[in-house]
């Protein structure tokens, strides 16, 4: 007889559920401990075995991905708004999503590497393509901004998060970076 206490196998009835658990244990051990996180801490604290986690993502990437996913569907959605004001909510979002996680930069890069085919920075590039020139129309942005100088100042914010030893001073350290630049 099973105890009150004890977990009921609920087999591939579970795998939804499951999939959601770790997903969304996924998005806070990333963003607070990192992209290179053990993923059986993952697993922990999603409450399932390493066994499922691997089912459902056979490797660190395939995870993240999915994860990461809803990033750029954040972005998508900004981008996707005709007002001239969406490149600078566009850029705010990106430049919080990058001091909240790191990892999403981490896996951009891991993707790159690992799959030819992501098209994660290209992504990116054909967000800030969108927005950038209604801002810069409506004088929001400055008109020598490019594309290519908008993804160097991100990186540039994401350097800044991964070497500020003090976690706390890494959002004011990103702000006073950001500051020198001409952007939003």
């Amino acid at each position: 007889m099973a105890t009150p206490s004890a977990r009921v196998n609920r087999g591939p009835a579970a795998a939804d559920d499951n999939r959601r658990a770790i997903l969304s244990a996924a998005r806070r051990v990333f963003a607070e401990r990192g992209y290179r996180v053990p993923l059986n801490a993952i697993a922990r604290e999603a409450g399932v075995g390493q066994g499922v986690l691997y089912r459902h993502f056979p490797a660190r990437l395939d995870l993240a991905l999915a994860v990461f996913e809803d990033n750029f569907a954040v972005l998508e959605t900004l981008a996707a708004d005709p007002d001239s004001g969406a490149f600078a909510r566009l850029w705010s979002r990106l430049v919080e999503l990058t001091i909240e996680t790191s990892a999403f930069v981490e896996m951009v890069i891991d993707a790159r590497e690992n799959f030819p085919e992501y098209r994660g920075h290209a992504r990116l590039a054909d967000l800030v393509e969108a927005t950038l020139p209604r801002a810069q129309r409506a004088g929001l942005a400055d008109v020598g901004l490019e594309t290519d100088d908008v993804l160097l100042a991100w990186r540039m914010a994401f350097g800044v998060v991964v070497t500020t030893a003090d976690r706390a001073q890494v959002r004011p350290a990103v702000t006073r970076a950001l500051s020198l630049l001409p952007l939003p």
